[in-house]
């Protein structure tokens, strides 16, 4: 279920308060910074005045000259501090040997920090972290009579005791900021409350609009509207689903319509009382076949369902239609198999008779009408050198073999493909039925003309070469080659209905379907060698019985 999106009332609820929140943040950290500056400008001006009062004092620059300074100077500087709450006064000799200290184990070692300014007679601020941490401090120098540097004075508070000053004000400044926040957000929420209250969101004309809406729609769409409470009753429906279930006709008042009162199969009124969530479920009535989707139904701002809503479809029709379809489509597939076959037994008859064979061409073609009027009988193989007469079937002899292909390259010539033949290793007819023969064939030079086709092919064009010998064992090879572009899924190519080229009103994807078909009637068998210069296709065809 899709997020519901938020009302005018409750985005405006969100702004304000965000507004107030956003506001007070910053107003508090910039009240925090202020005041933290502040103070810290405060604690350098006294420390300044500090350390300048010291470094002047002649008691301090006299027992600056004195060989252990320390002596007198550490209690000076420890009961000073106490009186000024002064977190540290350190007095150090020029090169930074700390003759005071708050912790007495640092007396002695160097004073950290910067004094350079201070040796050359200046009095700075600065803040660095040294032994006590971070601190503001003032340095000055100590000066003797003749205005030699003779000692340095270092006072400051550290920043951790500026900070803990600060927590008083900052105490009050939440506090102000928790006051502006609620006092803001109970006035944003009681106008949002008012505005929801009063508008729901909507106009009233945006109201009867919508209302006209929902009846057009209602009892326009074709499909079966039908809206279920929490009783199990129908509170709702359309002229469809009128139509479909059997109910009666929608009024503007109507009473709701318990599911036990349907003339519905018990499988959908259990799914219609059950308020399940239901795809595309099909159920069978008395005189249709009803497909039927179900969801819950939420009110507005709310997460508790007031009943289901289902619509229904009726497939009855659309059933019919597809067995029709699918009957269609069986046939048009046994005519398409047919168009192939005898598009080259027709081939043949014509080869034939311009070669002038007439009477093989005739005896051809009565076989084709016998073969499909009576059934096979199988007769043994004939011997290699034997030839039909005028009352047997037409054998496939090295001449009428030619006459096909001689057929087949015209049709080659006419798409821009060189074919060639070469019949001469076939030294006597085929032990097959011709017709059969022919099926394999044709079909494979077919596919090699329609492969190289539309493909420049080598060095010479597009090429199909077609061979034919009589093999030691007394089998017929047929090696069907072409300089195309190859076959991607060999497999997948002898399915029915597989082709590269696009469909057409003759069919396609039917060749080596049939082909394949042909060979297992004849027991013979096809290899393939398929690449990115070319294919080529050999079927072996074993001696077996012609039909009488």
């Amino acid at each position: 279920m899709a997020p519901r999106r938020w009302s005018i009332a409750r985005r405006l609820f969100a702004l304000q308060l965000l507004f107030v929140v956003v506001g007070v943040a910053v107003g508090g950290a910039w009240s925090w910074a202020s005041a933290r500056a502040d103070l810290q400008a405060d604690a350098a001006e006294k420390s300044t005045a500090l350390a300048v009062s010291i470094a002047r004092n002649p008691f301090v620059v006299e027992q600056a000259a004195t060989a252990d300074p320390s002596a007198r100077l550490e209690p000076y500087a420890l009961d000073l501090m106490r009186r000024t709450h002064t977190d540290f006064i350190t007095i150090m000799a020029p090169d930074r040997t700390r003759w005071t200290h708050p912790d007495r184990a640092e007396i002695g070692r160097p004073f950290r920090g910067t004094i350079a300014p201070a040796l050359d007679g200046q009095t700075f601020t600065e803040t660095f972290a040294g032994t006590l941490g971070p601190s503001v401090r003032a340095v000055t120098p100590i000066t003797d009579q003749d205005g030699k540097v003779v000692g340095l004075v270092a006072a400051g508070v550290t920043v951790a005791n500026i900070s803990t000053a600060l927590v008083p004000r900052l105490g009050s400044v939440v506090v102000l900021a928790l006051a502006v926040v609620a006092v803001s957000a109970m006035f944003s929420w009681l106008l949002s409350r008012y505005l929801g209250r009063v508008t729901a969101g909507r106009g009233p004309e945006e109201l009867a609009r919508v209302f006209a809406s929902y009846e057009g729609v209602l009892h326009s769409v074709h499909e079966g509207l039908v809206v279920i409470d929490r009783s199990g009753a129908v509170v709702l429906h359309n002229d469809r689903a009128a139509e479909l279930l059997h109910l009666p006709p929608p009024a503007e008042r109507q009473e709701p319509i318990p599911l036990a009162a349907l003339d519905v199969p018990d499988g959908l009124r259990t799914l219609l009382a059950s308020g399940d969530r239901a795809v595309d479920e099909t159920h069978v009535t008395a005189d249709r076949v009803l497909v039927v989707n179900q969801e819950l139904a939420f009110p507005r701002g709310s997460a508790k369902p007031i009943g289901t809503v289902a619509t229904i479809r009726d497939q009855t029709e659309l059933l019919h239609l597809s067995g029709e379809l699918a009957a269609t489509r069986t046939l048009t597939g046994a005519l398409r198999s047919q168009t192939h076959e005898f598009a080259n037994r027709l081939h043949t008859v014509v080869a034939l008779l311009e070669l002038g064979r007439v009477d093989e061409a005739i005896r051809f073609a009565s076989d084709e009408i016998d073969r499909h009027q009576v059934d096979r009988q199988a007769v043994q193989a004939p011997d290699p050198a034997w030839h039909a007469d005028d009352d047997g079937p037409l054998v496939l002899t090295p001449e009428v073999l030619a006459a096909v292909l001689h057929a087949k390259r015209a049709q080659a010539h006419e798409r821009g493909v060189v074919l060639v033949a070469d019949t001469d290793g076939l030294h006597a007819p085929v032990a097959a039925p011709a017709s059969d023969v022919i099926t394999v064939l044709g079909n494979l030079v077919d596919n090699a003309v329609d492969a190289v086709a539309e493909h420049t092919g080598g060095p010479g064009g597009p090429r199909v070469a077609v061979t034919v010998t009589t093999q030691d064992d007394g089998r017929t090879r047929i090696v069907v080659a072409d300089n195309g572009p190859g076959i991607a899924d060999v497999a997948a190519a002898a399915e029915r209905g597989w082709s590269t080229k696009p469909s057409g009103p003759e069919g396609r994807g039917l060749g080596l379907d049939l082909v394949r078909s042909a060979l297992a009637d004849l027991g013979g068998t096809m290899t393939v060698d398929t690449g990115p210069t070319g294919s080529t296709f050999v079927v072996d065809l074993e001696p077996r019985r012609v039909p009488a």
